[in-house]
């Protein structure tokens, strides 16, 4: 089954570089590639603190931008997260990276599947996607890749940009890291490759937590969303 799910994600699945950059990013992208990551696992491994016996401290204030929904109507990152807690993750959808963007809308899937029961949570809770390859990934492409995986009660949004102009400052802020091929005449080819980042945002829009492939796992997530909650208490 967990194979399943893999292959089926692994399906619908800024600025400039240097050089020397590129090869920088493409190290990390490396060290990230190793083994199956514990996100695809069913047991995080390890016990957890209970939620709220801890703090998460304000990263930095979260980025906005201007974004395109699956109908193609255009919003706001801001305005779309609706003062909720919000876990948000770049993608694109032909991503083939078993520990990439599979991995995250497998997260994500797991989390809504895990708080089915516990709408109170649900409710509070804001999932995007948002693609930084919008030259593909258009808004039709965006709502076919996010059909079937968002439950009724969940709020999950699958978002693109209009152009890589609207995207690039998102990706700045964010400190999001992606590498784009080109053809020989200059030509966008698409995207080469990227690190996995997930951000929990508060409702207040300030960024949280960061998550990478080493700690992306749904349990994690739901302990930390639970801890966001009860300092709102």
């Amino acid at each position: 089954m967990k194979k399943l799910l893999i292959l089926i994600l692994i399906m619908i699945s800024h600025t400039s570089f240097s050089e020397s950059d590129i090869e920088k990013e493409r190290n990390l992208i490396k060290k990230e590639r190793t083994d199956l990551a514990i996100g695809w696992r069913d047991n995080l491994g390890y016990e957890l603190p209970q939620a709220g016996s801890y703090k998460l401290f304000d990263v930095r204030k979260s980025g906005d931008g201007k974004v395109l929904l699956p109908n193609g109507d255009l919003d706001s990152l801001h305005n779309l997260m609706d003062n909720k807690i919000t876990l948000l993750s770049f993608i694109y959808s032909n991503c083939t990276d078993t520990n990439g963007c599979p991995l995250a809308t497998s997260v994500f899937y797991k989390i809504q599947e895990k708080l089915k029961k516990n709408k109170k949570i649900l409710s509070k809770l804001k999932m995007i996607s948002l693609s930084f390859d919008p030259k593909f990934d258009t808004p039709e492409v965006m709502a076919l890749y996010g059909k079937g995986l968002s439950y009724i009660d969940a709020d999950w949004d699958f978002l693109t940009t209009k152009s890589y102009n609207d995207l690039n400052p998102i990706l700045d802020d964010y400190d999001q890291p992606v590498i784009r091929k080109y053809k020989n005449d200059g030509s966008y080819d698409g995207v080469e490759s990227h690190l996995l980042r997930v951000y929990l945002i508060d409702d207040k829009k300030f960024i949280r937590n960061v998550y990478n492939v080493d700690f992306l796992h749904p349990d994690l997530l739901i302990n930390d969303i639970k801890t966001l909650l009860l300092d709102n208490e």
